[in-house]
């Protein structure tokens, strides 16, 4: 129920899973001289390249609602320049390890990063309107992945984690194991525009009583679902599958969870329009299982220690690097 529309730049940052991307300077269209913020065993980062990756970041933020002060801008500058840094580090060292990247990994990749978007023409628009080709994000997609294979070639392939490891960290981290209760419910809606007029709400309305009458005459609630709602839903009988708290916008929350399975609700409101909701099944709050989540969590623990040595690995990189670092106070 939820509409989340995102730049191609943030987008492609978070699908490459690191806030730094290193920008090729042929990625870009302007001829004028490049600005330097740092230099990495001689090769440039750019101002324009930065500041690309901080309008990602910043958009981040202010995405969940996150303001800053100018110190803390001016830290979150040092920070985005160092894993700049950190990134064209890590890359230099796996072209150093000869890791050689298949073009049908990168079409994969790309393939899915294509589908972040409605269709390839607003792919493409976006490309036109960030200035960039799709030349360069094969390029980060190539990075993405030498960096990664050489990760696990260097780190991850030596890192191991026991049972013990994972009994013991289950056994002291109880809150993170829990499932909270859940609802599976159907519903009909009958929209209604945030612009509509008194006429056009009370006409939604009536269609939704209408519906309602229906299902207290014995109609299928499904069958209903799929001839009248308005919800894409509809064509699996209203079908939302299970939900828990904070995943719904609250009036509709709160009615699903208020009422018993096989239960159909009276008419709720919502800034989507009206509609009635059928109650399927209910899961009560539980705890995972160990043995349900053991692998699961090995998984998660093994990252955290790559994670670890990566930053040891980046750390000892840097010593016998040459970097000179140019950025100056607000820039």
């Amino acid at each position: 129920m939820k509409i989340l529309k995102k730049r191609l730049f943030f987008a492609l940052a978070a699908f490459v899973g690191l806030t730094s991307i290193s920008l090729s300077a042929s990625a870009v269209e302007d001829k004028t001289p490049a600005i330097k913020v740092a230099v990495v065993n001689g090769s440039v980062i750019t101002k324009d390249d930065f500041e690309k990756h901080m309008s990602a970041v910043q958009q981040q933020m202010a995405s969940m609602g996150k303001s800053l002060n100018n110190d803390q801008l001016q830290s979150l500058k040092n920070d985005v320049l160092e894993e700049m840094i950190d990134r064209e580090l890590l890359y230099q060292e796996s072209k150093n390890n000869k890791v050689e990247i298949g073009e049908s990994e990168v079409k994969e990749q790309l393939d899915m990063f294509k589908k972040q978007f409605p269709n390839e023409d607003e792919f493409k628009k976006e490309l036109s309107r960030n200035h960039l080709s799709e030349d360069f994000i094969k390029s980060q997609i190539r990075q993405k992945l030498a960096i990664e294979q050489m990760i696990d070639k260097q780190i991850g392939d030596k890192i191991t984690v026991s049972d013990e490891e994972t009994k013991a960290y289950y056994n002291n981290n109880p809150q993170s194991f829990k499932k909270p209760e859940q609802v599976r419910a159907s519903h009909i809606l009958i929209k209604v525009d945030a612009k509509a007029d008194e006429a056009q709400r009370a006409q939604a309305r009536k269609k939704i009583e209408e519906i309602q009458q229906r299902i207290k005459k014995g109609e299928d609630f499904a069958a209903l679902a799929k001839e009248l709602s308005q919800c894409p839903s509809a064509a699996k009988g209203g079908d939302l599958g299970y939900f828990s708290r904070g995943q719904m916008t609250k009036p509709f929350e709160d009615a699903a969870f208020a009422m018993a399975p096989g239960e159909v609700s009276n008419i709720v409101e919502t800034d989507f329009g009206f509609h009635l909701i059928k109650i399927a099944d209910k899961k009560p709050e539980s705890v995972m299982a160990y043995e349900d989540i053991k692998d699961r969590l090995g998984q998660y623990l093994k990252q955290i220690k790559i994670k670890d040595q990566v930053k040891v690995y980046v750390g000892q990189l840097k010593e016998k690097a040459k970097v000179e670092r140019l950025l100056k106070d607000n820039p």
